[in-house]
Order: structure tokens, then C-alpha cells, then sequence
């Protein structure tokens, strides 16, 4: 069972870290500060949730560790170009990033002593993230972020990424808060990517993953990059 004290709502602390945020959005480890502030009783409803699926049981019972199927570059460069696989390593190679990317940002904040399945299903939470980039066609430009939480805050409710959607929604302009209203509109209608059988669907041709999702044609936007971003100095 989870401890007494994580399901208590840290306010202060998210607030906090939500300014530094605001002030250097590339700051990756403070999104993981307000996760963890707001986790409250949410994350548990999310991983009783997940049990109930025929994925999620298997996750536990085969103890699988996404992170090390994604940390494989010559399994994901030999699959079939088109392919799920094939994309995310094209996706990471162009971005500069790697599966150990978000691992090293999350363990910036203390983990909480919970037992190894509800670890395996929260650190699978985290590995699948740049997979949902991917599959749903958002880059990780700001929008493209902000607009993966909003899907993502629509098919889960999360207190901590709901206040970081909240807060591009308010402080943006009109084009903004129509891409966060659609990509909230888009989570209610796909199916729920945080049980995805990411591990089957690795090899499969991206339009069939997309097709299964039922997430539809990836959108077309214009980029927003921060300041600090690669992208932006190019």
C-alpha cells in the first residue's frame, strides 16, 4: 500500500516549483516536483485502474521494464521502418534525447517507498512518454508538450499536470487554448495510452498503432520553442 502522508496535497510546494517552471520551461526535473506535490490519491486510482487491464496484469505478472526495451537502439533500429520502433529512435536521435532522459530529470526529487508492481507501473508512466509523443504527433516544442499533458489530463485526471495545462491555458493566447481544448477533446476520445501494450505495439506499422489508439491523423501545428531549446538556436 502507498504511505499515509503521499496522498497529502503539497500545495506550496507545486506552486513553487510552478513559478520556476514559468520562468525556464525547459526545466523537466520541476514538472516532476509538481507531479509528486499533486500526486494525492490520484496515482493509486491510476494503478488500480491499470491492474484491471489485460496489459497492465501482464506488465506486472512478466515484470516487464519498458525502459530497458527503449534503451535498446539495435532492437528499435532493426524493426521495420514505419514502425512505431523505428519512429521513436528516429524521434530521439533528432531530438537529442534518450530513454535515460527522464529517468535523470525524475530522480532530481526523492522517490517515495511504495512496493516493486506500483514502482514498475509509475516508472512505466514516465518511459512512455516520448512513445505518446510520438504516436500522437506532438513534438516536444512547448505546445507539444503542454498539449500531451492536456490528452493525457483527459484520459487520467492528475491535480499536478492539470495546474501546468491550467497555467499555458490562462497565460496563452487564443491559438494556444484552442490546441489545449482539442487535445483535450482527442484523450476523452482514444483509448487510454498509459495502458498501451507499448511493448507489442513496438513493431507495428505507426498508422495500425495510431488506427488501434484511436487517435486519428497526427495534427498540424506551427512549433513553439522556448528560448533555451536546441531547436531554437537552429
Amino acid at each position: 500500500m502507498t504511505q499515509k502522508n503521499e496522498t497529502r496535497l503539497r500545495f506550496r510546494e507545486a506552486w513553487q516549483a510552478l513559478q520556476r517552471l514559468r520562468q525556464d520551461p525547459d526545466k523537466t526535473d520541476e514538472v516532476f516536483v509538481i507531479i509528486r506535490a499533486l500526486t494525492g490519491k490520484s496515482g493509486e486510482r491510476q494503478y488500480a485502474r491499470f491492474v484491471k487491464t489485460e496489459t497492465g496484469r501482464k506488465v506486472i505478472a512478466e515484470k516487464r521494464d519498458l525502459l530497458e526495451t527503449l534503451r535498446d537502439r539495435a532492437y528499435l533500429e532493426s524493426l521495420p521502418q514505419g514502425s512505431l520502433g523505428r519512429a521513436y529512435a528516429e524521434f530521439t536521435a533528432r531530438e537529442q534525447i534518450s530513454a535515460d532522459g527522464l529517468v535523470e530529470a525524475s530522480e532530481t526529487v526523492e522517490r517515495e517507498a511504495i512496493d516493486e508492481d506500483r514502482r514498475r507501473f509509475y516508472d512505466r508512466l514516465r518511459d512512455c512518454h516520448d512513445l505518446q509523443h510520438v504516436t500522437t504527433g506532438w513534438g516536444r516544442d512547448l505546445m507539444g508538450e503542454v498539449s500531451v499533458l492536456s490528452f493525457g489530463t483527459a484520459q487520467a485526471w492528475h491535480h499536478g499536470i492539470a495546474l501546468i495545462v491550467a497555467q499555458v491555458f490562462w497565460s496563452g493566447g487564443p491559438e494556444s487554448r484552442k490546441m489545449i481544448r482539442k487535445a483535450w477533446r482527442r484523450g476523452k476520445e482514444a483509448q487510454w495510452l498509459d495502458a498501451a501494450d507499448w511493448e507489442r505495439l513496438l513493431p507495428m506499422a505507426l498508422d495500425k498503432v495510431r488506427a488501434e489508439l484511436a487517435l486519428g491523423a497526427p495534427p498540424v501545428y506551427e512549433p513553439v520553442w522556448s528560448e533555451g531549446a536546441p531547436a531554437a538556436a537552429s
